[in-house]
């Protein structure tokens, strides 16, 4: 029974994932979602740029928190190994959650294009990086990437085992698809607000920060287990859903 528990809290965590990699979309994209990065102000420029700044920094605050293997540790004492990645996935998921709904549109416009043709290019590229994001999953691991592949073997008794390190045919030609796909994604809007803007930058920087980071943690785990795993070639995910493993 406790298994299949595991298995059915993976399975709703995963599920509360897609559905916010969904709306994340349409956020981002203000399209779609009721309240989207760049609805009708309802706050002050500065109140909104507080409330914002605050959610940037709970969601960092939040990954960098659980990135750290001392956390993990702590969170395995509570509940089964199996479910440590669909926990994380869990809690980064409602992190997003809370920033779709508390943020604060800002108004003031940084640049708009008007040309038709430029605008579907624009457009273009933002569901491009979207769906590289999605794709590169696929090519490394989507289902132990967000927890579906623990929890099954799990359910079957198998032990965990890590996956061998993958990398990705797209990575012969960028070293980080992963991260330029969120790059696409943040910075491709025919309209960019000062909100989009605000969003865009903190996020930039802070995917910019995690590398230096990484880059860091990937040769010291490569140098003492060469069969390190899936997760590490996961690291382009970092924002929003995957940590280092």
């Amino acid at each position: 029974m406790q298994r299949f528990l595991v298995l059915v809290y993976g399975v709703l965590s995963y599920v509360i994932f897609f559905a916010t990699f969904v709306y994340a979309i349409g956020f981002v994209g203000n399209l779609w979602v009721p309240k989207s990065i760049d609805s009708v102000p309802q706050a002050p420029f500065a109140q909104a740029l507080l409330i914002n700044l605050g959610l940037l920094a709970l969601v960092a605050v939040q990954q960098g928190l659980m990135a750290r293997p001392s956390f993990k540790r702590w969170l395995v004492r509570f509940l089964p190994k199996a479910a440590e990645r669909s926990s994380c996935v869990l809690i980064s998921s409602l992190a997003l959650i809370v920033l779709f709904r508390f943020w604060e549109p800002m108004g003031g416009v940084v640049w708009d294009i008007t040309d038709e043709t430029s605008q579907i290019l624009m457009h273009s590229v933002f569901f491009f990086g979207w769906f590289m994001l999605l794709a590169c999953t696929f090519l490394i691991d989507h289902f132990d990437l967000f927890g579906l592949r623990q929890v099954w073997r799990n359910l079957c008794k198998q032990a965990h085992q890590e996956l061998p390190f993958l990398t990705p045919f797209v990575s012969k030609l960028v070293r980080r698809p992963l991260y330029l796909g969120w790059l696409f994604a943040f910075w491709a809007t025919p309209t960019m607000t000062a909100a989009h803007l605000l969003f865009a930058i903190a996020t930039t920087a802070y995917i910019f920060i995690l590398i230096q980071f990484e880059e860091r943690d990937m040769d010291q785990r490569c140098a003492t287990n060469p069969n390190a795993g899936v997760a590490l070639a996961a690291m382009g995910l970092v924002l929003p859903w995957i940590h280092r493993g």
